[in-house]
């Protein structure tokens, strides 16, 4: 080999090392820390114990506070939407109350109408608008109560009078005088009808007169006796 490949060779292998040399000086320099040792003593192990179960416990409360308030929360709730159902179901209760006497006008006029009146045209007319009221009615869900035949029930019922009847038991309704309505398991306002006290009374046989005659003679005796 000569000279000249000699010092080609050295100076490339020179070369290199520089380059390894700059790497490993822009390497960071990692230094490693000792954690100094501690010594843990019984005392403080019964110290952390006491530590982690006063934690646990507060952990333990707040968590139930939460559960208690979300409870109490969801409660609350459910109330504020049953009392505004309710309010809402008792305002639409008294507006449908105040439209009965008014249905009630149009079905006592149209039973007291004469035939010769019956196909003009404004008597169509209020009939249309009965039909109208009956049918606002039946959309907001009310209902008449069946009264005729059925027992007397003083939920649903108004007993006006108590007369006897040979065809229809006692404690059954004779006939209506009002009609009453329902809103599903809400009363209205109860029928008012006649009830059935069952049948007539047979009349007491007369006494006799010579019954009535005998008694002071018998007390005349019974004086006579003690004497």
């Amino acid at each position: 080999m000569s000279e000249k490949q000699e010092v080609k060779l050295d100076s490339e292998e020179q070369l290199r090392e520089g380059e390894q040399a700059e790497e490993l000086e822009a390497e960071p320099q990692v230094e490693t820390v000792l954690e100094p040792e501690v010594d843990v003593t019984a005392d403080d192990l019964e110290a952390l114990r006491m530590e982690l179960a006063e934690t646990r416990a507060k952990e333990k409360e707040y968590l139930d506070g939460w559960q208690r308030a979300r409870a109490e929360l969801s409660n609350a709730r459910k109330r504020f939407q049953r009392e505004q159902q309710q309010a809402y179901a008792n305002a639409k209760a008294d507006v449908l109350i105040r439209l009965l006497p008014i249905v009630d006008d149009f079905e006592r006029a149209f039973e007291t109408l004469p035939e010769d009146l019956s196909s003009r045209g404004w008597v169509e007319g209020i009939k249309l608008i009965q039909c109208k009221a009956q049918s606002l009615l039946e959309q907001e869900g009310v209902t008449p109560i069946e009264a005729v035949g059925e027992e007397f029930d003083p939920f649903r019922h108004q007993a006006v009078t108590h007369e006897p009847s040979d065809e229809v038991p006692e404690g059954y309704v004779i006939a209506e005088m009002q009609r009453g309505y329902s809103l599903g398991d809400r009363v209205l306002r109860p029928c008012m009808v006649r009830v059935s006290a069952g049948p007539t009374p047979e009349p007491k046989p007369a006494e006799e007169p010579g019954t009535e005659e005998q008694k002071p003679g018998a007390e005349g005796e019974t004086a006579a006796v003690e004497e």
